[in-house]
């Protein structure tokens, strides 16, 4: 018998993956271009990619992560219920923007997404990353009640320290510090790191934490969203992680090009609710409403704004339904800033239609790769929109990491979500959409300043690359429903 197994093993092994494969990923329901893309991996590498799918592959069921019946949109339901109810009457008032009429975005994301519509917010953008740091450092040292920091990555460095100080002395003045960070995101940095925080009353906590040091079955859905709140009343949000090179002082990336809001107003209660959110889901002891975490915001500002959060505990694909929105929308151009361009066929093919239209598109794209197979194929597929006219470059100051979609100078979208499968569908994200064509117009002119410092793709240069690097395009698009 055991003669026999031995001699048949590569038989039972092929008809053993090949009934794990599609028992498996066709129970999952996936997108038909990730069903095929993991059968191609299933089958070239059989134990190998058997494994890949167990830590890479597998979905995840909303209900182990959020118990959204009990939890709802806390601290917020009541607003929230009158939003929809006004919009369904038409009775609810919608912002000045001539550019852009956001009457049906407003709506969507109100009565389907359940999002806070807030127009008396006060906001200002962070391009650089010393700048903003600077000013969340001073921020916190003026906290009188809560801290409450999210991020995918926070490394153990200078700027690390610097955080983590600021985060020390709120606490040993009673202020309440509550950190959450993805455990993938920031493996680079150990619990140990916050043990002076945590003796002086902080708390700590690890976003699907690791079994062992880089393995996790989880590994592949990412709490990539950066939120801190402080005090209920001042919120952060955007592109910036903590860590040195987000300061521009790193030789591999250069200066870092990103986009972070700070945001004084009732859109703070949104980020909240979504930190709360988020750290209910990771601990038995839940954080509860508290009036403190929500309280009564005195603010001058006029920025209408609603953030918009998704992620693989979702109902739909909130943050990819805006983006196709926000281009169904233009009615005369689209301004992109995006580290991955690696869209679904439904963004890709909107980008198109646009273009087709006679809207101006442009994209802003690196000019390196943080992740080779990633960066070919944003290249890739952002080069294919050349073909209808699309303005593609490549930003050559550094690295470009914004998140930020601009349409018609009258809505912006600045958040942590990338135009990519992973941001639509994998990762946690957060994006906040501004309604203002102020603050849209500021957006638009950094782009601009950008604009200056890239590079013009042109399709004579692009039909020029290398095989090699044609290869590598190849490759990159046929696993790309998986990056």
């Amino acid at each position: 018998m055991l003669d026999y197994l031995t001699q048949n093993l590569s038989t039972i092994l092929v008809i053993t993956n090949m009934l794990l494969s599609f028992i498996i990923i066709f129970r999952e329901r996936k997108q038909t271009a990730q069903t095929w893309a993991w059968l191609l991996v299933l089958m070239f590498i059989p134990v190998l990619g058997f494994i890949l799918y167990i830590f890479f592959g597998r979905g995840i069921s909303k209900e182990k992560i959020f118990d959204l019946k009990m939890q709802g949109k806390v601290g917020m339901n009541v607003e929230i219920e009158e939003q929809r109810q006004a919009l369904m009457r038409n009775l609810f008032p919608h912002p000045n923007t001539a550019q852009v009429d956001v009457k049906q975005i407003i709506y969507m994301l109100t009565v389907f997404e359940r999002s806070l519509y807030t127009t008396t917010n006060d906001v200002t953008l962070f391009t650089d990353g010393r700048q903003k740091f600077d000013r969340l450092i001073h921020d916190i040292d003026q906290a009188k009640n809560h801290v409450h920091m999210q991020y995918y990555i926070y490394r153990s460095d200078n700027l690390g320290i610097e955080v983590r100080d600021a985060l020390i002395r709120a606490a040993k003045r009673g202020v309440k510090v509550r950190v959450l960070l993805d455990a993938w995101g920031s493996t680079q940095v150990s619990l140990n790191f916050f043990s002076e925080l945590k003796e002086v009353g902080g708390e700590v906590s690890l976003f699907f934490p690791l079994f062992v040091p880089y393995i996790n079955p989880r590994i592949n859905y990412r709490n990539h969203r950066k939120i801190v709140v402080i005090d209920g009343a001042i919120g952060y949000t955007g592109g910036f992680n903590v860590g040195d090179e987000y300061l521009g002082i790193v030789k591999k990336f250069g200066y870092w090009r990103d986009n972070h809001l700070r945001i004084f107003g009732p859109a703070v209660y949104s980020l909240q609710n979504r930190f709360l959110m988020d750290w209910n889901s990771q601990h038995k002891n839940e954080v509860l409403f508290a009036e403190d975490y929500f309280p009564t915001v005195e603010s001058q500002g006029n920025v209408p704004i609603q953030i918009i959060t998704s992620g693989p505990d979702s109902e739909y694909e909130q943050i990819k339904m805006t983006y196709l929105k926000m281009i169904g929308m233009a009615k005369k151009e689209i301004l992109i800033q995006t580290p991955y361009y690696i869209p679904d066929e439904s963004i890709h093919e909107a980008l198109k239609l646009a273009l087709l239209s006679g809207v101006h598109v442009q994209i802003q794209i690196p000019n390196k790769p943080d992740h080779p197979l990633v960066y070919w194929a944003t290249y890739s597929f952002a080069a294919e929109l050349l073909e209808y006219g699309a303005v593609i470059e490549t930003y050559e100051n550094g690295f470009m990491h914004a998140k930020t979609m601009i349409i018609d100078a009258g809505i912006v979208s600045v958040g942590s979500a990338n135009i990519d499968v992973r941001s639509f569908r994998l990762d946690f994200e957060v994006n906040a959409l501004l309604y203002d064509e102020k603050i849209a117009t500021k957006i638009r002119q950094a782009f601009n300043d950008d604009s200056l410092k890239s590079k013009r793709v042109t399709k004579e240069v692009y039909n020029k690359r290398s095989i090699i690097v044609k290869f590598k395009e190849g490759l990159a698009r046929l696993i790309s429903p998986l990056l």
